[in-house]
């Protein structure tokens, strides 16, 4: 271009176009005469631009380019005079995508010009990798620089890179991390820069000490609690330093003063003489987060105010590092003085009494003034996780409209009066109800266990209700069960709706194996828990079975080579008419047990064939959901049928004169009534409700009615049977983490106890209970025992807790057993697809063979730990460590001969 041109147009413009514009320094060879009139012409004349073109804009489009310059064809320009040229430099290089930017004017024909715009763009990034780090920290990295490779480098982009990496590593305990960044030309393609970020992390910084000036009432270790994020790493020397502050001087406790106040008699008082030099900190992370730091500062006032100290602050906080590369994190705060409530009044409220208001609030004048407490009595914020506030007073009778706002009317000495103003609104009715999620769930099936109506007052007891039914379903995973209200003021309606995440619910049994002379043995069974058996002949319903009806269907069968076959089938409609909660459930099972050992070694097949005990079993139930003493009691009556054959097979059920019944039938006639209660959260890990159980299962008095055989006494099998459950779900401290995760208490009692109608008819052998070990079936059910599992012992056939012999094939079973639980739960995963907690537990148990022998106080003491796992296909996983506490002899030498390692699958054992 000509140079004379170019010098001109540089000089109109130089008044805004910043420094960082340069010039393309170009061997001129001719001039245009045309343009030279631009250049000659001292008045300003206008022109229009007829033609724009880009050269060197290989990566950007170059109409994008010309739009952005806001040049135009057919734009007037006045030259000299006008400033577009100069905004149009200053818009292109506002991209940052170009190191030199012109525009220039190749051709004028009458009033028409032609514009070039010349870009020289900056390099693109061709690759970038992490220079001084491990493979795994720079998959870390790799997304969080976000560097898109054939995109145009930037000093932004280079800084926002480094910004990105000394925040991963300050994150980390690395907040000296230096950064370098390094581009290298790559010889493979044009324009193009290798990036490589040369890492130096430094040295880990961890917190040596969390210091607190200007605390006089409150002590520093409670504080140190209220830094959840913010941790002291472990210490252990003989030298205690006293560390310097710009806060002042920091002391600590002498050994004389520590004996003069009787400090060892006090664990805070010890730990904080102990502190300077030994400190143990096993589970607490010591690295320093910002975020977490900030975070912790509020909970320390939080705390302050909690204690009444409503004007606490810190008034000055830092961060200086020691000689040893770590660093003090320092406070200090101002108290204040304590306040105390005073007059609290109520302004309002026409529903209830004041009398009633204040009971439920719980505050009274004197207390501790506590401004988080008042607003969370109140229910200032709405929440449907329950409790008892004054909101949910209101809220739980339609009030969804209520509003209660807490304001200071004085403030005198120390005290500080309140006034509480009521808002009730108009009582809110349930609109439009809507669902979304199930895909594979039919809405009915969801709609109907719904406690919310559209017409009915919105509760939100009823709608945690709802929230609790959806989640007992087992087809959603309970975390992600929500709802959402839509509340209209105006029309006094508000709109729920309902969302659920579908998880798989069915579950697959599979194992197999094969012995030498048994043959192949193995269980297969599935149990498919969202079962439609109304599209069973729908082919578009298959996926891969009929789902959504909530219907249970069990098929089972197990085998032991010659030993033993079972078939188990069982089907349960929970909603039998489709309009109230009344269950339906048929099963049915079929087992051979034969007795194919043979006396002198080895199997002997044909003996099998006629030396067995065959087991056929039927069983109706009815359940009905109770609306009294409240709709979370329900009754089931069940009539089952079992029946026993025995085939030349001796020993297995002797009569008191010492005959053996060998060739013979038993009947099983019973009825039994189970009453139930259950009021737990969720079924797979419960944190707060119950579950009771009280039963009695009964035959027809046959002996007293004269019915019945002498040869057989058990032809026609007599008892009645008696057992109550009981457990007790509690939350325990505060919920942690981002998923809320929380210790759960749990307490258990379970009782037993079968009779018979009258003294001269033995109890019957049927339906005892085995007491001990895992609770897995031994024997595999042939009497139709109940197994109660106990953690740490072997099943164990006499009452004295000193007696624990091992046993795999007891000869009788107790008549009275009682049992008693206390766990502590600890949900690592509540994922649905792998739901993982632990636990410590305490037991005690034992069994009676009869009301004369029975002591409630001798029972069998364990402790012990376990794990439990929930997979989708396979239901329970679970493995515990028991140690029978009453199982250790004199000269016992450790825990092998006391403690037991226990498996259990499928199902938690009673």
């Amino acid at each position: 271009m000509p140079l004379f041109i170019r010098l001109t147009l540089a000089t109109l413009f130089s008044f805004c176009v910043t420094n960082a514009f340069t010039q393309t320094k170009d061997t001129v060879t001719s001039v245009d005469p045309a343009l030279l009139n631009i250049y000659n012409s001292k008045l300003p004349l206008e022109y229009t631009v007829a033609d724009i073109k880009v050269v060197g804009a290989d990566h950007f489009d170059n109409q994008l380019l010309i739009s952005i310059s806001g040049l135009a064809v057919g734009d007037k320009i006045s030259i000299p005079g006008s400033d577009k040229f100069a905004k149009a430099l200053q818009a292109i290089w506002n991209q940052r995508y170009f190191a030199n930017a012109t525009i220039s004017i190749t051709k004028l024909v009458n009033k028409d010009i032609s514009l070039l715009i010349e870009v020289q763009e900056r390099p693109v990034v061709s690759d970038y990798k992490f220079v001084g780090i491990k493979k795994t920290q720079a998959e870390d990295l790799d997304p969080k620089v976000a560097i898109v490779r054939n995109r145009v480098i930037t000093e932004n982009m280079k800084r926002n890179a480094v910004e990105a990496i000394q925040k991963y590593y300050y994150e980390k305990g690395f907040p000296m991390a230096k950064v370098v960044v390094e581009q290298v030309p790559d010889p493979r393609l044009t324009n193009s820069n290798l990036v490589r970020f040369v890492i130096s992390r430094g040295r880990k910084v961890k917190i040596n000490d969390l210091l607190f000036f200007g605390n006089e009432t409150v002590a520093e270790n409670k504080l140190k609690k209220k830094m959840k994020g913010t941790k002291e790493t472990s210490r252990l020397t003989l030298f205690a330093q006293k560390p310097q502050s710009v806060f002042g001087q920091k002391t600590y406790p002498s050994f004389k003063s520590y004996i003069d106040e009787v400090g060892f008699m006090s664990v805070s008082k010890t730990r904080e003489f102990l502190d300077p030099f030994f400190r143990f900190k096993l589970f607490s992370s010591s690295k320093f987060s910002q975020k977490k730091y900030a975070e912790d500062k509020e909970g320390v006032l939080e705390y302050y105010n909690s204690l009444g100290y409503r004007d606490a602050q810190i008034v000055a906080d830092t961060q200086t590092y020691v000689a040893n590369g770590n660093m003090n994190v320092e406070l200090k705060v101002a108290e204040g003085h304590k306040y105390y409530f005073g007059n609290i009044v109520w302004k309002g409220a026409t529903k209830y009494k004041d009398s009633i208001l204040d009971m439920i609030l719980g505050i009274k004048k004197g207390d501790v003034y506590n401004l988080e407490l008042l607003e969370k009595r109140v229910g200032k914020k709405l929440s449907l996780d329950g409790g008892a506030d004054i909101s949910s007073l209101y809220v739980d009778d339609g009030y969804l409209f209520f509003r209660a706002e807490p304001t200071e009317t004085a403030v005198y000495g120390d005290t500080i009066d309140y006034e509480i103003k009521v808002t009730e609104g108009p009582e809110a009715r349930i609109g439009n109800i809507k669902i979304s999620g199930n895909d594979k769930t039919k809405e009915h099936v969801i709609r109907r266990e719904l406690r919310t109506y559209p017409g009915n007052k919105f509760s939100r007891t009823d709608l945690m209700r709802s929230q609790r039914e959806l989640s007992s379903l087992g087809f959603f995973d309970p975390e992600k069960i929500g709802v959402n209200y839509e509340p209209n003021q105006e029309k006094g309606t508000v709109d729920l709706s309902y969302t659920v995440v579908e998880k798989s619910s069915d579950q697959l049994e599979l194992s197999a194996g094969f012995g030498g002379g048994i043959g192949l043995t193995g269980t297969l069974g599935v149990v498919f828990n969202n079962f439609s058996i109304n599209n069973i002949w729908n082919k578009k319903a298959w996926d891969p079975l009929p789902v959504g009806d909530g219907q249970k269907l069990s098929v089972r069968y197990q085998a032991n080579g010659r030993f033993f076959h079972s078939y188990n089938f069982s089907f349960t409609e929970p909603w039998l008419g489709g309009k109230k909660r009344n269950s339906f459930t048929v099963s049915t099972y079929n087992t051979v047990y034969r007795n194919a050992q043979n006396p002198f070694g080895g199997i002997d097949r044909l003996r099998g064939d006629t030396s067995y005990l065959k087991t056929f079993g039927v069983s109706i139930a009815l359940g009905k959901q109770l609306k009294w003493p409240d709709d979370f009691f329900s009754l089931v009556t069940s009539l089952n049928y079992t029946r026993y054959k025995l085939s030349n097979y001796d020993n297995l059920f002797r009569l008191s004169d010492g005959r053996s019944l060998s060739n013979e039938v038993s009947n099983n006639i019973n009825l039994k009534v189970a009453l139930a209660r259950t009021s737990v959260d969720q079924p797979t890990f419960p944190r707060s409700g119950s579950n009771f159980t009280l039963s009695g299962q009964f035959t027809l008095p046959y002996s007293l009615l004269g019915i019945g055989s002498t040869l057989n006494p058990y032809r026609l099998v007599e008892y009645h049977k008696w057992r109550f459950n009981g457990e007790w779900f509690m939350p325990i401290g505060r919920k942690r983490g981002e998923d809320g995760k929380q210790l759960v208490l749990k307490l258990a009692a379970k009782y037993g106890f079968i009779g018979r109608y009258g003294k001269s008819k033995e109890i019957s052998p049927f339906e005892r209970f085995q007491v001990g070990d895992a609770g897995l079936t031994n024997n595999f059910g042939i009497l139709g025992f109940d197994i109660i599992a106990h953690r740490g012992y072997p099943i164990y056939e006499t009452s004295n807790p000193r007696a624990n012999p091992d046993v795999s094939q007891p000869n009788q079973f107790f008549t009275i057993f009682n049992k008693y639980q206390m766990e502590l739960r600890y949900p690592f995963s509540t994922n649905p697809s792998s739901t993982i907690y632990g636990l410590a537990f305490l037991e005690a148990a034992n069994g009676w063979y009869s009301a004369k022998e029975y002591n409630p106080f001798q029972l069998r003491r364990s402790v012990g730990v376990g794990m439990r796992f929930f997979l989708p296909m396979f239901g329970l996983l679970g493995f515990d460590y028991g140690i029978g506490l009453d199982r250790f002899t004199p000269g016992m030498k450790g825990f092998k001969d006391a403690a037991k390692f226990t498996f259990m699958l499928g199902f938690e054992p009673e």
